[in-house]
């Protein structure tokens, strides 16, 4: 199926939206200490989609991360890619085909391929996936799941992940539509909202990395808030410091403050790369929450989007359906307020390639789960 692989440096990245799999994430990755490839691949159209005799190649990439497991071994990590999302009948063996072409060239040491894969989940059509009041409620047992993605393969290798790293669950908004129209796709608490932070004197402006303390402080309070791990400023200073202007597939980074007479109450990392603008992270102070300061924020990095040009807005994480229960249901009733549509991607699946130690880290893994800043 796979006609060729070939390894490229990675400012040889194709242009794209999905910022995961940029020149310029390569470039975070890098600074965190973690080494990556770029491959191309080739392959016929027509072993990509059913119901087309196309017998042109079509010509991807993907980046891949190396991560350490432990001192000796290492897994490939593919964020949100492959771009390109084969019918669905031909997945499980397109990921196949082109797992066995990547393995010559991936280290001796690593035990898997991770692919976090941004392709709509297979359930998310599906009717008995959805309770009476329209709320997905997620795919199938993992057993049962496994047994379609294999369905073609000639291996049945690819295991659902324990835990997926990048959110699988996200709303899209359709920015080609002019701001009355997106406003009024908001449900009304969203709008009103909006209009209360304008009318308290919430203002909106951008900070640059000699401000990043004032994310920090933020973002201490949101964790200690939500009982979620504190990452060390490092991180974000990387995120809004990498570079890849020498690249096919840059990226431009935001960070946005709403405050009220200087003081800050929420600010977030915006990404733009190609059309689409990406809400990255998000933090709020513990006071003065009747300000909607995270409302103010939210809209305005929507028409920031819009400014620079980008046809879509991710809001990148939510829970997958209305639960309580849920560490992310905060964070769905916020978001789902701005409108969009809800898309449900496929998440993490792996391709061992050594099937023993795979085995025993897929079980040390799993006593482990958690979520993931990617």
């Amino acid at each position: 199926m796979i006609a060729d692989v070939e390894h490229k440096h990675v400012r040889e990245i194709y242009k794209t939206s999905i910022v995961q799999q940029t020149a310029y994430w390569s470039a975070v990755k890098s600074m965190q200490g973690m080494d990556s490839k770029a491959f191309d691949f080739k392959v016929k159209r027509s072993d990509l989609f059913t119901g087309t005799d196309d017998h042109t190649y079509f010509v991807g990439d993907l980046l891949v991360i190396l991560q350490m497991v432990d001192r000796d071994h290492c897994l490939a990590y593919v964020p949100y890619g492959p771009e390109v999302e084969p019918s669905a009948e031909n997945q499980g063996y397109f990921l196949e085909q082109l797992s066995e072409s990547l393995r010559p060239f991936l280290p001796a040491n690593c035990i898997m391929i991770r692919y976090d894969l941004a392709w709509e989940s297979h359930w998310a059509k599906e009717e008995d996936c959805y309770d009476i009041h329209g709320n997905w409620t997620g795919g199938p047992d993992r057993k049962i799941q496994e047994i379609r993605f294999n369905f073609n393969t000639e291996h049945w290798n690819l295991r659902k992940a324990n835990t997926d790293i990048l959110p699988s669950n996200t709303i899209f908004m359709d920015l080609k539509r002019d701001e009355d129209s997106l406003l009024s796709g908001m449900k009304a608490k969203t709008r009103y909202n909006i209009h209360l932070a304008k009318r308290k004197g919430v203002s909106i402006r951008a900070l640059g990395l000699e401000s990043l303390a004032i994310w920090y402080e933020l973002y201490r309070q949101t964790a200690a808030r939500n009982n979620f791990f504190l990452h060390d400023i490092s991180y974000f200073r990387i995120v809004l410091t990498a570079k890849a202007n020498n690249t096919s597939s840059p990226a431009d980074v935001y960070l946005l403050v709403a405050e009220v007479d200087d003081e800050p109450l929420a600010a977030m990392f915006l990404v733009v790369s190609a059309s689409r603008a990406t809400y990255l992270y998000g933090a709020s102070a513990s006071r003065k929450r009747n300000y909607m300061a995270t409302y103010a924020l939210q809209w305005r990095a929507i028409q920031l989007a819009r400014e620079k040009g980008c046809t879509e807005y991710d809001f990148f994480g939510i829970a997958p359906h209305a639960d309580p229960a849920h560490p992310l249901y905060g964070l769905y009733r916020f978001k789902v307020g701005f409108g969009g549509d809800k898309f449900h991607r496929m998440g993490c699946w792996d391709y061992p390639l050594d099937k023993q130690k795979y085995t025993y880290y897929s079980s040390m893994e799993f006593k482990n789960q958690g979520y993931h800043l990617s």
